[in-house]
């Protein structure tokens, strides 16, 4: 744990980073991709395709990056990510043909990896101690914002320029924000990354680093050992539903609305309201986290979402019930990342966080990335957005029941909640 002055450092420069990274690495492409369509003369779905190829390229490589991490410590992984993230925008800008621009993405999903939420939430996790839930909402508070400053942005930057010019512009911007920051404010001592295998150079060399790497070859032990249990096993389940359901149900609000008649101005202006709801969830996380342990906090949290995408279901009047309904949503959205950030950590202590994170970082990735559209399919498969929330209340519900499987569980059978 570092001292509350080099938190505080470590905070204000995470808070901008985050707000600039998911600004310019997930915000700002939506905004442009009209613009690239028209340009390219391909179809929307495409262009969108390749956007969700970085978010696939990110889950995917989640767990490496949080070994890594372990090893080497956030300012090296967070720094050299925010140079990948420039230069895969500026590798974006100049694709020549489909393909190459796939890739390109593909290598901002990489970058996404290295410098977004998970990273960020190891980082705090580690350097905080018992503060950690406190300075994790801090940060999300600050990444929830990145729509809100970067939409409007991008969309100031596409008057003026084409959209290759923007993605050059927010890559310098990604750059000259982010690069500077993390390697000057990241700079306190990482456990672990103090020594490795053929750095000590004293008489006892050998035997150093023999003891290095049975400490390594034990974390990777441990790591099997969790990530294999019957707890982390529940804890994926949990995420992976749960976020398909409430992710599903909030991003396709819109279509929902509009299909039982409501008139679209009316039904964004509801789904406006979602953020709302989560910014609201985010401000009471800190407190709830004092009077619940983590299953059943998780299970909460989590059920209550399910009731307000079954409220939604249920009910098509009275109009404030349905923007409570949808607000309640949006707060359960919104705890729930801070639930996947704090999840690991509450339940297993902070050894090998960056690399049992990344795994459950995988989960949710895979979540959001598929939600949007695989609740639209549902819909259209079931032949209504109605039916569809009821079903995606379930798979929440089912998520929420999960959680209370997610505890570490002892020798004797007791839950035991580990709070540091």
């Amino acid at each position: 744990m570092i001292s509350p002055a080099e938190q505080r450092r470590v905070v204000l420069a995470l808070c901008v980073t985050q707000l600039t990274g998911w600004g310019i690495l997930y915000y700002a492409y939506p905004v442009m991709l009209a613009a690239v369509a028209a340009d390219t003369g391909w179809s929307t779905s495409t262009a969108f395709g390749a956007f969700s190829v970085g978010l696939l390229a990110s889950a995917v490589a989640a767990p490496r990056v949080g070994r890594l991490l372990d090893r080497v410590g956030p300012r090296a992984v967070m720094g050299w990510g925010s140079v990948l993230g420039a230069v895969s925008l500026l590798s974006v800008a100049a694709a020549p043909n489909l393909f190459w621009f796939v890739m390109a993405w593909a290598v901002v999903g990489l970058a996404q990896a290295a410098v977004l939420y998970p990273p960020a939430f190891a980082a705090l996790t580690r350097w905080c101690g018992s503060s950690r839930v406190a300075a994790i909402t801090t940060v999300t508070l600050a990444g929830g914002l990145a729509g809100t400053v970067f939409a409007p942005l991008t969309a100031l930057l596409l008057r003026h320029l084409s959209w290759q010019g923007t993605t050059v512009a927010l890559a310098v911007i990604l750059a000259v924000v982010t690069i500077p920051l993390h390697a000057l404010a990241l700079t306190p001592a990482w456990p672990g990354a103090a020594r490795s295998p053929g750095q000590v150079t004293h008489d006892a060399a050998g035997e150093d680093d023999r003891t290095v790497e049975k400490a390594a070859e034990s974390d990777r032990a441990y790591v099997r050992r969790t990530s294999h249990s019957r707890p982390f096993a529940f804890l994926l389940a949990m995420l992976g539903l749960t976020g398909f359901g409430l992710f599903g149900a909030t991003l396709n609000l819109i279509p929902f609305l509009t299909e039982r008649g409501m008139g679209h101005e009316t039904a964004a202006v509801i789904f406006g309201l979602v953020g709302v709801g989560q910014l609201f969830g985010r401000f009471g996380y800190p407190a709830l986290s004092t009077r619940l342990d983590a299953p059943a906090r998780a299970a909460l949290v989590l059920g209550f979402g399910a009731v307000m995408v079954l409220a939604l279901a249920v009910f098509d009047a009275p109009l404030m019930l349905v923007v409570a309904a949808s607000v309640g949503a949006g707060v359960a959205r919104g705890i729930y990342t801070l639930l996947q950030a704090t999840s690991v950590s509450d339940r297993w202590g902070t050894r090998s966080f960056g690399a049992l994170n990344g795994i459950a970082t995988v989960p949710a990735t895979v979540a959001m990335v598929a939600a949007p559209a695989g609740a639209a399919f549902l819909a259209e498969l079931v032949g209504s957005y109605t039916t569809a929330f009821y079903l995606l209340a379930a798979l929440t519900v089912v998520g929420a029941a999960l959680a209370l499987g997610s505890g570490v569980r002892p020798r004797g059978g007791q839950t035991l909640t580990v709070r540091l």
